[in-house]
């Protein structure tokens, strides 16, 4: 049961008016049914590795997930993407695929859109619309047996989870690993389980800026940690397989007590 989702989303509408000058967004959410459907249309043929499926809603819609199931999985990993891309997207296709080489089958889900020029304030009201679709994807992985759940998320996808993780009152979700996140880090202290904060030296500035901030919050939970990857770009590029191995070093300890220390050696 998601609860507590509209003051978190009016406080965060607030502070991003003042910092960027945006107008708050009305409530209303004016979500682009029809790009994700575009979206899907775009990415269903191409999908080699992998199974896509629908998740429903309560309102009756319906958002595409792709299930990468891995050989003797020790886990499995929501991937959420960044702002009005797909589950199948660049950084996000190769992950769901290279996490899933590595031992965790991945669930890569189709995130809140909007029209395409949309700006990272408008999607404020979308927040609760996200978290649902967390929820419903975590109970998805438990459904199929799966005890050890994480969230691997990116840039706006992690802002979105970070508010899942503050306003839910029950979460299946054990481990959650925020990569590039944007707007900060909203109030870590809600949040029990170890996180992983992951952006590259190369990274946006509004990632970069926030990270000595964020990692005092986040060491205040037994397990957590920051790494930050030498020369890599908000996107990742060429830096993939760092990534991915510093996700499931950390998750190979959160789990199953392997791994490194919370100082990574990646940074």
């Amino acid at each position: 049961m998601i609860t507590r989702l509209l003051m978190p989303g009016l406080l965060v509408s607030a502070l991003v008016s003042l910092l960027t000058g945006f107008a708050p967004p009305a409530l209303a959410i004016d979500l682009d049914y029809e790009r994700e459907n575009r979206w899907a249309e775009q990415v269903l043929p191409s999908i080699l590795v992998g199974d896509p499926l629908w998740i429903e809603q309560p309102n009756g819609h319906k958002f595409l997930a792709i299930y990468t199931e891995a050989d003797n999985p020790r886990g499995a990993i929501i991937i959420g993407h960044g702002r009005g891309w797909n589950p199948d997207f660049e950084l996000y296709g190769t992950l769901r695929m290279k996490l899933a080489d590595q031992g965790y089958s991945t669930l890569a889900i189709q995130l809140p859109v909007l029209g395409p020029g949309a700006k990272v304030g408008d999607y404020i009201p979308t927040y609760e619309d996200a978290s649902e679709r967390y929820d419903l994807s975590a109970r998805f992985l438990h459904e199929k047996g799966f005890d050890d759940i994480a969230i691997v998320s990116h840039s706006l996808g992690a802002t979105m989870a970070n508010q899942y993780l503050i306003t839910v009152d029950e979460t299946l979700v054990k481990a959650w690993v925020f990569i590039s996140i944007i707007n900060g880090l909203q109030e870590m202290f809600r949040i029990k389980i170890p996180v992983m904060d992951v952006y590259g030296s190369e990274d946006w500035v509004i990632t970069q800026v926030g990270g000595y901030e964020r990692k005092q919050q986040i060491m205040k939970v037994p397990g957590s940690r920051q790494v930050v990857l030498k020369d890599a770009p908000h996107f990742f590029e060429g830096k993939e397989d760092e990534l991915t191995r510093a996700i499931v070093d950390f998750l190979d300890s959160v789990f199953h007590g392997e791994g490194q220390t919370a100082e990574s050696g990646a940074r």
